[in-house]
């Protein structure tokens, strides 16, 4: 582990503590007192924490399932399953039987409990899975469908048991078996904490410390549970509202992890494209400069190869630049902003081209359109110096009446697009635009210049 994996991982460790001191002294203090752990009679309380509940596990499956389809990771098929699983039992079992003003039946408040464990054991076992299935639509849709006929049968099994259930009734003294089941709710969020846990240590990755915590916060709302009388759908007790605040940390977690996921797949995109241009521009120019210092090594180098020598080591180092600049841009090691002032002072710095950059401070890029915005400025501005033969560019990233636009514009030459295709340079910089959503408009005409918009997605 390295030095601030091992950091972060003592300062979450140590939350964790403060935490479960915290939480621990609030339920001792409703375990020695028991008049502070009655429960209240709020029907419509209660269905909006149980609708909060379901829309919360809801779109932390919906993250994790396209967490997983951009990387295929077991774990992210878990969470994706248990937490769509924990939706839909806690909608078919706790919200739709109340819909007509009716309560939770003892049948379908077993099938919702027995639905429950289900879905916090396959989130319990999720960290302790490693490495990759087969992604894809399919996957997530097949695994959606056997989890809603495993509901079902969970329903079906527990109305045909129907009157030997135990009933669940207001007060102190609960069934054995109820208070079994909770019991083993919170023994399995406390496996998930201690594998969350776990595999933070191990990888350090961002998403497992949120997983972790909220963890933590689900098994304190489970023995409250346990502590706490669990009657029908018309009460409320305090391990609701930690079981909310749960489900809001675990969101928290699986935004910022989807968001990082989307971002290093755009890094590695990126990565894998300037190793291309690696090979076919810088690789190219130090082939040249091999072969003519063979030339002047066998001592009959013709005329104008020391010429050629100095301009294929001057391209080669200007390539260089260009690919170090890329990767630095592209691993986020420089803002975007310095990056690209940076790469406009090395293209000018032959006074060939004269550019002009204006990026509005007030513009929010996220971190895949940053990389894209990058190299479709880069991209423009090649196709200046090489087709345009322009004295002057002006480039421009900003808001134009409540779109965000990038705009790179010259004097150059300019073309008339119904006699002449669009090059490979235009097709490259529609396909950037593309791949963020955005769209690309080209105004060009003989001796007025060429003039390149790209509106990014709202």
């Amino acid at each position: 582990m390295r030095r601030d994996d091992r950091d972060e991982y003592t300062a979450w460790l140590w939350g964790e503590v403060l935490l479960f001191g915290l939480l621990g002294a609030g339920l001792a203090l409703f375990v020695a007192y028991p008049s502070l752990r009655d429960t209240y009679e709020l029907p419509e309380l209660r269905l909006v924490l149980d609708t909060a509940v379901v829309l919360a596990a809801a779109i932390v499956a919906v993250l994790a399932g396209i967490r997983f389809s951009v990387e295929g990771r077991r774990l992210d098929f878990l969470l994706c399953a248990g937490f769509f699983l924990a939706a839909f039992s806690t909608f078919t079992f706790g919200i739709a039987p109340v819909f007509g003003g009716e309560t939770v039946a003892t049948s379908e408040a077993w099938a919702g409990i027995c639905a429950k464990l289900v879905a916090a054991f396959v989130i319990a076992l999720a960290p302790f899975m490693r490495g990759r299935i087969l992604r894809g639509p399919r996957t997530l849709l097949w695994s959606s469908a056997a989890l809603i006929t495993a509901t079902l049968a969970i329903w079906v099994t527990a109305r045909l048991l129907g009157e030997t259930l135990p009933a669940m009734q207001p007060g102190d003294e609960q069934p054995l078996l109820l208070i079994g089941a909770l019991a083993l709710q919170a023994l399995l969020s406390l496996v998930a904490l201690i594998g969350f846990g776990l595999r933070f240590r191990r990888e350090g990755q961002d998403l497992d410390r949120w997983l972790g915590l909220g963890a933590s916060l689900w098994l304190f709302a489970e023995l409250h549970y346990v502590f706490t009388p669990v009657v029908s759908s018309a009460y409320v007790s305090q391990g609701d509202f930690l079981r909310l605040m749960s489900y809001g940390v675990l969101l928290t977690g699986v935004w910022r992890a989807i968001r990082h996921a989307e971002f290093g797949r755009a890094v590695a995109e990126e990565r894998a494209r300037v190793a291309r241009e690696i090979h076919d521009g810088l690789a190219q120019y130090l082939f040249t400069i091999s072969t003519v210092a063979s030339m002047i090594g066998a001592g009959s180098p013709p005329p104008g190869t020391i010429e050629r020598l100095k301009q294929a080591a001057a391209a080669a180092q200007q390539e260089a630049r260009f690919a170090i600049l890329a990767l630095s841009s592209a691993s986020g090691n420089a803002p975007f902003d310095a990056a690209l002032r940076r790469y406009v002072e090395f293209l000018t710095a032959d006074g060939v081209l004269e550019v002009e950059l204006e990026i509005d401070p007030a513009l929010t890029l996220a971190p895949d359109e940053q990389i894209e915005v990058f190299r479709i400025v880069q991209e423009g501005l090649a196709n200046v110096r090489k087709h345009a033969r322009a004295a002057r560019a002006e480039v421009v990233i900003a808001g134009q009446d409540g779109r965000r636009v990038v705009l790179v514009r010259d004097d150059g030459t300019g073309f008339d697009g119904e006699e002449q295709p669009a090059g490979q340079g235009l097709k490259n910089l529609r396909t950037r635009a593309n791949a963020i959503g955005g769209a690309l408009a080209l105004r060009s005409e003989p001796g007025r210049g060429t003039a390149v918009e790209v509106t990014l997605r709202a």
